[in-house]
């Protein structure tokens, strides 16, 4: 079963802020500058925490997960959005 996470980080570094980029495009959809919608199971959440603690400096950098609970319909059904429409980017998982 899958639940639905919202993840959003603020990292201070730019090569540690790429990097993290870069790996939560393999887990979700890219929603805001630093703000990522991942739709995961267990295993999966538990590799993503430690590939993100491998890139951070925990002392410098935060990552907020925010359990959104069950998947259960489309992103898009979920979001309230002001101003420009969001639009889905394609998705490719790295695992």
């Amino acid at each position: 079963m899958r639940r639905r996470y919202v993840v959003s980080y603020d990292v201070s570094d730019d090569r540690r802020r790429t990097r993290i980029l870069e790996l939560m495009h393999g887990y979700g959809d890219h929603v805001q500058f630093s703000v990522f919608v991942a739709d995961l199971t267990d295993q999966e959440l538990i590799v993503m925490r430690g590939r993100l603690r491998e890139e951070m400096n925990e002392r410098e950098d935060q990552v907020l997960i925010v359990d959104m609970g069950r998947e259960t319909s489309p992103l898009e059904d979920s979001l309230e959005v002001l101003g420009r429409p969001y639009r889905p980017s394609g998705r490719t998982l790295v695992v």
